[in-house]
């Protein structure tokens, strides 16, 4: 009887341990669901800053770089092949645009101020590039052709050498004291063809131009010809004309380039070799078929090419030429 009685106080001992303990055991059921955490896969918008008040200094920069220079460009076409006739920023891609053109003073002191800058020879050429219109009426055209002038202001500083064909005593007397290098007949010719004799120009009279006819083909451009002035009777004429003279020719059907000063030449003095020889090259083409250069440009050895607006130097066709 005592030994259950035992038992029992025991079982009832660890019932009581098990009452106080129970309050300290969370009770979960192990059938409640477990609280998942959601995950935002976005982000909300940033606030945008309140913009900061600008200082005065800094808006009447803005102002002045929106400031642009105003071009009048009405009634006039868009160039073709180009983003407009002239920029209006500082710095741009010059093939956008057409080529500037200069009055002819002024191209002359940008060439002198280039050839300053970049301490290149001061008596370095000047050329003169014209492209002419040789259409007349119809299917007529202007020939190529070759002429001589004498400059205003001289650019060569030594004589041309002139070969002079004549029997005459008295026009070779005056030749040889002109300075002529060759004076004389037929017997020349041969000495030509060995090239024992070379000349800048060859002058002949008349009657002895049918003896040189087999120097054609050796002097070519060169060989006499009354179009250009190396034939005739007036030999003192010829030789003051060819010893100083000046010759241009007509290039690739349309095109002259030769040289009408050097670059340490004074200005006026350039401006007015550059008005004689477009003189001298008007005076090919009547006036009354429009006018006889297209284009022109003016360069030294060391330069660009500038664009000249060389309208006001083309001479003016008369009233009853009209």
């Amino acid at each position: 009887m005592a030994a259950p009685a035992r038992s029992l106080v025991r079982v009832l001992a660890g019932c009581q341990r098990l009452n106080l303990t129970a309050s300290c055991v969370p009770k979960v059921s192990h059938r409640a669901v477990v609280q998942q955490t959601y995950v935002r896969t976005y982000a909300a918008a940033a606030a945008k800053p309140k913009p900061k008040p600008k200082a005065k200094k800094a808006e009447e920069e803005k102002d002045k770089k929106k400031e642009k220079r105003v071009i009048d460009n009405t009634g006039r076409a868009k160039p073709i092949g180009y983003t407009a006739w002239e920029p209006v920023d500082d710095v741009y891609m010059l093939r956008f645009y057409p080529k500037p053109s200069h009055e002819v003073g002024a191209a002359v002191d940008m060439l002198k101020e280039f050839q300053r800058l970049e301490f290149t020879p001061s008596d370095q050429a000047v050329m003169l590039d014209l492209r002419l219109d040789m259409k007349l009426e119809k299917k007529k055209r202007v020939d190529p052709f070759v002429s001589t002038m004498q400059l205003p202001h001289q650019v060569k500083k030594e004589i041309n050498k002139i070969v002079l064909f004549t029997e005459n005593a008295e026009q070779a007397e005056l030749a040889r004291a002109s300075g002529v290098a060759h004076v004389g007949g037929a017997e020349l010719v041969q000495k030509i063809l060995d090239d024992e004799i070379q000349a800048d120009f060859y002058l002949t009279v008349p009657e002895l131009l049918p003896k040189l006819l087999p120097l054609k083909n050796k002097l070519r451009k060169k060989f006499p010809k009354s179009k250009r002035g190396t034939v005739g009777v007036n030999v003192q004429k010829m030789l003051s004309l060819f010893s100083t003279g000046h010759e241009y020719l007509v290039e690739r059907e349309v095109y002259i380039i030769t040289q009408v000063a050097t670059l340490d030449m004074p200005r006026d003095q350039i401006l007015a070799n550059i008005q004689a020889i477009v003189d001298d090259v008007c005076s090919h083409k009547p006036l009354n078929y429009g006018p006889f250069i297209e284009r022109m440009m003016l360069n030294s050895q060391t330069s660009e090419a500038l664009l000249i607006k060389h309208e006001d130097l083309l001479p003016k066709p008369k009233e009853e030429e009209l």
